[in-house]
């Protein structure tokens, strides 16, 4: 059975976790049975890519795909303004190949403040019952710091005294918050996610053709 290949840029390190949640949309939005994704690390090279063009084609020569996905925060800017920087960048970028922009409201820790269980098992701390006063899904994207958001629940969640508490890595159990999810239909409750599966369907139903999807 035929993988299907893609490539993810985005803005930092920890946006790998963006993968399983392309992966999860890739299969059940729009019913590709196997894909496996790679990040491309720019940081690995003598000199990064100055501008998003370059960095997208210095992607797919890093990482040969069938789909390049390009991810950008939202931040301060509405998504459409990031859509029409991506769509500007990869049209000059001349590729023959499918591309998929990806907007999270704020940041991709936005996008995983939804599952507590994940976030309890994530912080070394399962049958934790403390509460952790996650913002509701719907209201992630008036949040000002989701980043914050996610840091706060997993130092609650393994309930840690107080030296131990200052030692605890959140950056190592932020990385496996993803690996604690099998299913992301909840983020189907957000904007920002609805447009990123109208893309993967307009894509396929497109017959995956290439050009810029978003």
């Amino acid at each position: 059975m035929k993988v299907l290949r893609h490539t993810l840029v985005s803005e930092g390190s920890t946006d790998a976790n963006l993968i399983p949640i392309i992966d999860w949309t890739l299969k059940h939005t729009a019913g590709v049975p196997l894909s496996e994704g790679a990040r491309a690390d720019f940081w690995r090279l003598p000199e990064r890519p100055p501008s998003t063009t370059d960095r997208l084609l210095k992607a797919v020569e890093l990482h040969p795909c069938e789909i390049l996905f390009v991810h950008r925060d939202a931040d301060a800017e509405l998504p459409r303004v990031r859509v029409a920087e991506i769509r500007q960048a990869f049209e000059k970028a001349e590729l023959q190949l499918p591309a998929v922009a990806i907007i999270p409201v704020r940041m991709l820790e936005a996008w995983l403040c939804f599952n507590e269980d994940a976030i309890r098992k994530a912080s070394g701390n399962p049958n934790g019952r403390v509460p952790l006063e996650l913002p509701a899904l719907k209201r992630v994207k008036s949040r000002p710091d989701p980043k914050r958001d996610l840091r706060e629940a997993l130092l609650t969640a393994s309930e840690l005294p107080g030296r131990r508490r200052k030692k605890f890595d959140t950056t190592a159990a932020f990385w496996r918050i993803v690996d604690c999810i099998d299913d992301f239909s909840p983020l189907r409750d957000l904007p920002s996610f609805q447009a990123f599966e109208r893309s993967i369907m307009s894509l396929k139903d497109n017959g995956w053709k290439p050009g810029f999807y978003g």
